[in-house]
């Protein structure tokens, strides 16, 4: 009797960590919501504390793309030659208060000169067309001389990129929803994985088929049954590239045993019922049916 005991012991944590959570999905958060997928989907009623963020995913984590461009200031540097017309109007304005005339310096204090009287002409006729109303060339922030002299504009703020755009989701979406729900637990408990097949993603079966393979080589089975949506509230619908997603925080119970080749309950309690919540997001082309794309858990 005590060996046998030691052996049901030493099963048991040779296989306690893939039995933790050991519902599809083994409790992990996986799969891709499209763009959103390295978003976290809004709290809802049901999952105050909104998902976890995503573990596996075939999406690459790519930063946002809606604010590229914007951190390149190149239109806010002047050019060399704005400098240099900025630095000569300047120092000629300097000149001139304080008695620098026009053969002052020679050579170069005649052409210092006759560009600062030149620069002085440009900006008053600027000046000029600015209180008349006046359009040209002549404009703060454009291009040549004076967008150089007078500053450039300052760049454009950041544009935040935009949610994609909304769905409305009808009772028989939510109909299909919890149907999936069903289904992709009872394949899973029967290691279907055509099944799984016709429900999900490829992404989500290659998922499943990886972790029932674990159970096989394990030498157990998880059987979830009896299961029961208690609770289910929309957290983002929307559309982007000609797919639909719904992500839907799910509240559902059931019963959740695992058994060894022999029949032996190895973790849970065929009569007690436990109770999970998570995020799934479903996906649909145009016309087709909703599959399972990804599941998260709440927080």
């Amino acid at each position: 009797m005590r060996r046998v005991l030691i052996t049901l012991i030493a099963l048991m944590i040779a296989i306690a960590p893939g039995l933790a959570l050991a519902r599809a999905g083994d409790g992990s958060s996986m799969g891709s919501r499209g763009g959103m997928t390295f978003s976290s989907p809004a709290p809802t009623n049901t999952a105050p504390g909104g998902a976890s963020s995503m573990q596996r995913s075939l999406t690459p984590n790519a930063p946002q793309q809606g604010a590229q461009g914007y951190g390149n200031n190149s239109y806010n540097r002047p050019s060399m030659l704005g400098g240099l017309a900025r630095g000569l109007f300047i120092g000629g304005l300097f000149g001139l208060m304080f008695g620098g005339g026009m053969f002052h310096g020679g050579l170069f204090g005649i052409i210092g000169t006759l560009v600062q009287f030149w620069l002085l002409y440009m900006v008053v006729k600027f000046v000029f067309r600015m209180v008349t109303g006046g359009g040209g060339a002549a404009t703060v922030g454009g291009p040549g001389l004076m967008g150089g002299l007078m500053g450039a504009a300052p760049p454009a703020a950041p544009v935040a990129p935009r949610a994609p755009p909304g769905i409305a989701i009808t009772p028989a979406d939510y109909q299909a929803f919890e149907q999936t729900l069903l289904g992709v637990q009872q394949a899973w408990s029967q290691h279907d994985i055509n099944t799984m097949r016709m429900l999900c993603t490829p992404e989500m079966v290659s998922y499943f088929g990886e972790q029932l393979g674990e159970q096989t080589s394990r030498g157990v089975r998880n059987v979830v049954a009896d299961v029961h949506l208690d609770q289910g509230d929309l957290s983002e619908a929307w559309t982007e590239q000609g797919r639909d997603y719904a992500t839907v925080s799910m509240r559902f119970s059931m019963t959740d045993v695992t058994y060894d080749q022999a029949g032996h309950v190895v973790a849970g309690a065929p009569g007690q019922r436990v109770q999970a919540v998570e995020f799934w997001t479903f996906l649909r082309v145009p016309g087709g049916r909703w599959v399972l794309s990804a599941i998260q858990q709440a927080r």
